[in-house]
């Protein structure tokens, strides 16, 4: 499968060792090896990982440690968070088989976020994201462990990718030859972050008990439209010029 566009699993805040090895199993088992670990409860390496992932020894040695969500996905072009609806963030939701064709059909790194195992994504996790994953469950019993909502991303990444193969359709270059990709986040949160500075003094974010609130539809507005790398350097550069004083 070293052809295919490969997604990274980010792991957000994991509880218990052995989850996160069975998720790496789970990982495996359809070909993928790049897992991301955000913040750890019980830091990493830990023991009790190895024993459960079964054999999938390299997804657990080269796993990255990251402070924060925004580092883990930094060079990602798209964020695909898996929960859901929150209250307070507007983003398109998807299933899990679409989620696997965009990550085979439009060019970029791509990263699928899951949270904590009791608690789930925070509010501000999902805000990094293009999208909401989520899976049609029972609503009376929506239980789901995590080696198991991974282990259903996974396999539905690896049957689109198959049945895309089958139908001789590229899986890693964009529908349109001259398309850029979209910028990765930590450009997006660089000009999300420009937008704040210049607005701030100007009390876009006023009054404060919405100031939140205002951030995160500012952020939704902005991650949107899959601004590729020129398009946002424009937009900084228009920013920029905003920002010097008026000459006489």
């Amino acid at each position: 499968m070293a052809e295919l566009n490969k997604p990274v699993i980010v792991l957000v805040r994991p509880q218990l060792g052995e989850n996160i090895g069975k998720a790496a199993r789970a990982m495996l088992n359809f070909g993928l090896t790049e897992m991301r670990l955000v913040s750890p409860r019980d830091g990493w390496p830990n023991p009790s990982a190895g024993p459960a992932a079964a054999g999938a020894d390299i997804v657990l040695e080269q796993a990255q440690v990251f402070a924060s969500t925004a580092e883990a996905v930094a060079d990602c072009a798209h964020v695909h968070a898996t929960t859901v609806r929150k209250r307070g963030v507007t983003k398109p939701v998807i299933g899990a088989d679409e989620a696997g064709r965009l990550v085979h059909t439009e060019a970029g790194r791509h990263a699928i976020i899951f949270g904590p195992e009791r608690s789930g994504l925070e509010t501000e996790d999902v805000a990094l994201a293009r999208n909401i994953l989520t899976i049609p469950i029972n609503p009376e019993f929506g239980s789901l462990n995590l080696a198991q909502a991974v282990i259903l991303v996974a396999y539905e990444w690896s049957r689109i990718g198959r049945e895309l193969g089958a139908a001789g359709k590229s899986l890693v270059q964009p529908t349109a030859e001259d398309a850029l990709p979209p910028a990765p986040q930590d450009e997006l949160e660089a000009m999300i972050a420009h937008f704040e500075q210049l607005l701030a003094p100007r009390d876009y974010f006023f009054p404060h008990s919405r100031a939140e609130a205002s951030r995160r539809t500012l952020r939704t507005l902005l991650t949107k439209p899959g601004w590729n790398h020129l398009e946002v350097r424009t937009l900084r550069g228009i920013l920029s010029t905003l920002e010097r004083p008026i000459r006489d």
